[in-house]
């Protein structure tokens, strides 16, 4: 108590002195300085104590806020920047064994449900080879009306529609069950993607629908795989026939294979992503 008494009274004698107000104010921002710099060096310790722990994301929120709420500590301020630098550095290392180790397990599904497809490349035509499954054949494809599936390699599904007989000129398909839910395929206009052929006995129209033009249509027969599906072929004029049960199964087992070709390529590029901000971090 005689402490406080005794800085009270300093005050209140300085105070009371017009030439002294100056210094007054000189020393209430030393001590707001000095209090400014104890609390960046918290945050400081409290980012270090989080990567520490392995909480990134934690250690990059204190060390931002060291910026925002300090921005006098120039300190601290440059420190947290070094420290940035670490908990990137492991945010990124953790990243690539997380990468690594789905990777692993992914793969060793892959390698099973391969032995559904058989493997087929044109060298001439395609970067990129297609996986079709062996439960449709393609030297039966034409046989029957209906669809036909495929996945190339780095993990693009894409569905044909399969037409012969009479000319229909299709370029959409829709898929519907019998309670009034359906999904719908975009128009396909585009030579080589929509194309017609004749033979002695009959025509046939093939046309390809994949990406966006898809509009739902393989995730919404693997949707309802259990159930009864109409197919309606739209052109000039609509056919309607019920999906062949084997034409179902073949599009649900591309529709899995393309899912984790898919999740698989998006890991790979971000365990490169990684490995590029870890080798841009180490040069710096």
């Amino acid at each position: 108590m005689k402490v406080a008494i005794s800085i009270k009274s300093f005050f209140e004698q300085l105070t009371n002195n017009y030439f002294l107000l100056p210094i007054i104010g000189i020393f209430a921002l030393f001590i707001s300085c000095s209090e400014k710099s104890k609390n960046a060096k918290t945050y400081l310790i409290e980012a270090e104590s989080a990567l520490i722990d392995g909480n990134y994301a934690l250690a990059k929120l204190k060390i931002d806020s060291i910026k925002e709420l300090f921005p006098q500590s120039f300190d601290e301020i440059n420190k947290g920047f070094e420290l940035m630098q670490q908990v990137r550095m492991a945010e990124n290392r953790r990243n690539i064994v997380y990468c690594d180790s789905i990777l692993t397990v992914n793969n060793q599904i892959i390698n099973k449900m391969l032995n559904s497809f058989t493997y087929v490349r044109d060298p001439q035509y395609q970067e990129f080879g297609d996986y079709v499954p062996k439960i449709y054949p393609l030297n039966t494809s034409f046989n029957q009306n209906g669809l036909r599936s495929a996945v190339n390699e780095k993990g693009q599904m894409y569905i044909e529609s399969v037409f012969s007989g009479n000319t229909l000129q299709h370029n959409r398909i829709k898929v519907a069950t019998k309670d009034g839910s359906f999904a719908e395929s975009l128009s396909v206009t585009t030579d080589g993607l929509n194309y017609r052929f004749r033979t002695l006995n009959s025509t046939y129209e093939i046309v390809r629908f994949s990406g966006n033009n898809d509009n739902g249509v393989a995730k919404f027969i693997y949707t309802f795989k259990e159930e009864s599906i109409i197919l309606s072929f739209i052109g000039s004029k609509t056919t309607v026939i019920t999906l062949p049960e084997i034409a179902k199964k073949a599009i649900v087992q591309s529709f899995e294979l393309s899912t984790l070709l898919l999740d698989i390529e998006k890991l790979k590029y971000e365990k490169g992503r990684s490995e590029a901000l870890i080798k841009y971090l180490e040069s710096r």
